[in-house]
């Protein structure tokens, strides 16, 4: 059985939290939900921790200081009892049921090992090639993750998805692309509100990108990764145990 752990980190998201809180804890799969508030200044957690009455399944943890992505996923998995997690982001626009849903199938089904998402505003060229490599959501046996966070903790604030990268092509998973047409990603000049600012977040998230993987690895990720990829349809047996995952 597939136990769904949902995993949200949020900085300074309040503004958008509540609609992807609304989407997530209404999902008959998803057994819980995390939400890590990473040392936010504008009621983030408030508002997170407003639905907790209604849905019992719903936990809010706060970081006293802003560690930046990475740590605050690693911080959520320590708590994580699901068998596999749910990656999102806390700022996701036009998510819906049926989205969630067509993220966990493939792996529900055993027709993938991991699956990963190919929202619409997702660079041009990563619609082209249909992957978006860095992408931020995600799902993920929990293992993989969950034995390695002394690792995660010493990742740049934004290395975490190359991190994981590495990991699946090593175990050479089986990874599914699932689009999501209806689903965009706000820029972050929008969210800061100056194209500066959002220029220079873009800059740092790069930079902790190559800090984790040089630039040609990057590239040799986006290799490998398309030729682990499944037709999400595809009706595969599931591997025995994915015991190489978990190395």
């Amino acid at each position: 059985m597939t136990k769904i752990s949902c995993i949200l980190p949020a900085y300074n998201e309040a503004p958008r939290i509540g609609a992807v809180l609304e989407r997530v804890l209404g999902h008959p799969q998803i057994a819980e939900v995390i939400v890590i508030d990473d040392g936010s200044s504008d009621g983030t957690a408030e508002i997170a921790e407003g639905y907790r009455a209604a849905h019992p399944h719903l936990r809010v943890l706060r970081q006293t200081q802003n560690g930046g992505k990475t740590a605050a996923v690693a911080a959520g998995i320590a708590e994580a009892a699901g068998t596999h997690l749910m990656l999102l982001d806390s700022d996701l626009l036009g998510l819906t049921h049926s989205d969630l849903g067509a993220l966990i199938a493939p792996v529900a089904n055993g027709e993938a090992d991991v699956t990963i998402s190919l929202r619409r505003n997702a660079p041009r060229i990563w619609r082209v090639i249909g992957l978006d490599y860095i992408s931020g959501e995600r799902v993920i046996p929990r293992e993989m993750l969950g034995t390695r966070l002394e690792a995660l903790n010493a990742l740049p604030r934004f290395g975490l998805e190359v991190f994981m990268n590495r990991l699946w092509i090593g175990a050479r998973a089986r990874i599914a692309v699932v689009a999501w047409p209806g689903v965009d990603s706000p820029m972050k000049s929008a969210k800061l509100g100056n194209w500066r600012a959002g220029v220079a977040a873009d800059a740092r998230m790069i930079r902790d990108i190559f800090r984790t993987i040089a630039p040609h690895r990057a590239l040799g990720q986006i290799v490998a990764m398309r030729r682990l990829r499944v037709p999400a349809q595809a009706q595969t047996l599931p591997r025995k145990g994915l015991e190489r995952i978990a190395r």
